[in-house]
Formats: C-alpha cells, sequence, structure tokens
C-alpha cells in the first residue's frame, strides 16, 4: 500500500514510532525517522534516514520542512512533556499545565502548520497522520485508575482532545484534496501497566484489553495510502469498545 512512498515518523525513537517505521517498511515504503535521539534506530534499521531534532524548537521543524524533502506522509508520534507532567488534578499548577500545553499541543499546531506550508510550496499530495487519543474523544474512566498510582492527566485530555479539533481546522483552512489531516485515537497501549490496572481496563473492553502498538498500525497505514484517499479531517478510534 506504500510502495517507494516516503513517509516522515516523528517520535520515531518511541514505542509507537518504531512499530510505524516496522509498518510502513513491510508496505514497501521507506522513512525518515526523527527524535530527539535515533542512534538506536540506525543500529537497529539498515539504510535509514534519521534526524536528530527538538521537536518543539521552531527552527529545527522549520529547517527539517525543506523544499527537497520529497516525502509523500508524516506521522506525529512525538509526546513532549515536562518534569512535572501527570499529576493529579488538584495538584497540577497553572504553570505546569501551560507548559506541557506548550510542549505537546504547541509542537503537534508546529508540525501541522509546517506540514501544510510543505505542500502549499510543493504542490505534491501529502498525507499528515496524528496521534490522538481516546481520552480526546470521551471523559476519562477514573474508577480503573483507583488503589494505582496512576492517573489520567489532565494535560492529556485538553492537548488530545485539540489535536482532533486542529485535524479539521486544518484541512479546511488549506481546501485542497491533495493536502489529508486526520488522527488515530488509540485506547490504552500496553507498556508494562499494574496487573490491576489491566484487568479493570479489560473489563471496559469486549475482551482485547490493552492494545499492542501494532494493532494500531492497519489504519495508520491506511491513511497514509491512497486506499483513504479522500478522507480528511477525521479521527479514527481504535479501543476494542472502551468508549461505547
Amino acid at each position: 500500500m506504500l510502495k517507494d512512498k516516503l513517509i516522515l515518523v516523528l517520535g520515531a525513537s518511541g514505542l509507537l514510532g518504531r512499530e510505524v517505521i516496522k509498518a510502513i517498511r513491510d508496505q514497501q515504503g521507506n522513512v525518515i525517522a526523527v527524535d530527539l535521539n535515533t542512534e538506536s534506530l540506525l543500529d537497529e534499521y539498515k539504510n535509514i534516514v534519521c534526524h536528530n531534532i527538538d521537536i518543539t524548537n521552531e527552527d529545527e521543524v522549520k529547517g527539517l520542512f525543506s523544499d527537497d524533502l520529497n516525502i509523500s506522509g508524516v506521522v506525529n508520534c512525538t509526546y513532549p512533556r515536562s518534569s512535572n507532567y501527570g499529576k493529579s488534578f488538584f495538584d497540577v499548577s497553572f504553570a505546569s499545565f501551560n507548559e506541557n500545553l506548550n510542549l505537546h499541543l504547541g509542537s503537534a499546531f508546529l508540525v501541522m502548520q509546517q506540514s501544510a506550508a510543505y505542500f502549499k510550496r510543493c504542490k505534491t499530495p501529502l498525507s499528515l497522520v496524528n496521534l490522538a487519543s481516546i481520552y480526546g474523544v470521551v471523559a476519562p474512566d477514573f474508577s480503573i485508575y483507583k488503589n494505582t498510582h496512576m492517573t489520567m492527566p489532565v494535560e492529556y485530555a485538553a492537548i488530545k482532545s485539540a489535536i482532533i479539533h486542529l485535524n479539521k481546522y486544518v484541512s479546511e483552512f488549506v481546501s485542497d484534496s491533495d493536502f489529508r489531516v486526520n488522527s488515530v485515537s488509540p485506547g490504552g497501549i500496553f507498556d508494562k501497566q499494574p496487573e490491576m490496572f489491566l484487568t479493570k481496563y479489560k473489563n471496559q473492553t469486549h475482551g482485547k484489553g490493552m492494545l499492542l502498538a501494532e494493532d494500531v498500525m492497519g489504519s495508520i497505514v491506511f491513511l497514509l495510502s491512497e486506499q483513504s484517499r479522500y478522507i480528511t479531517g477525521q479521527n479514527i478510534i481504535i479501543d476494542d469498545g472502551f468508549t461505547l
């Protein structure tokens, strides 16, 4: 589905980013991998092009989207956050909330803006896929976090819901069938969470429970491919019924 397409993968060294690279290459596509540190990717993949940049640095992001990039797709898996990120609602300071919106939502805006600007300059079809979340669609079920050290950060909900709306805003602003921006909203991704949490979470699904990163890849590949040619401004929920 992605034969000979060149896809820019941001946040490529992370849990989802690595799976995105694998999925694109499995579909005979090529990857430009971007993260703060991509050294481990060079060891893992042969003949991969890597760039080390700070996704929250405007100059570095603008420099990345040069006219000779020659890409047909962008996947943004980045997840920048501060050291104070993830506290319980009443423990989140005003400054910390704003800082995390600036880092995560601000960088997502920057990627969307520069993807659109690249398309306008180069006039070649481009599909941008953002990573949102079910908690950008529905309110959290806080009961599944009870008696664990975990919570669902308020910053995360605000950021992911905003990204889903920005899909629509940017798509409508550019208003060209050759430029598409969509997102996927996964349910929880398994990453060695406490067993009590995993059990409660699974009870809210149709049996799968927490997803593996690979479970999200089919939708990302679909949105990057010609099979989704006229789908834009949309959000695909992948959660095995959690939000029903």
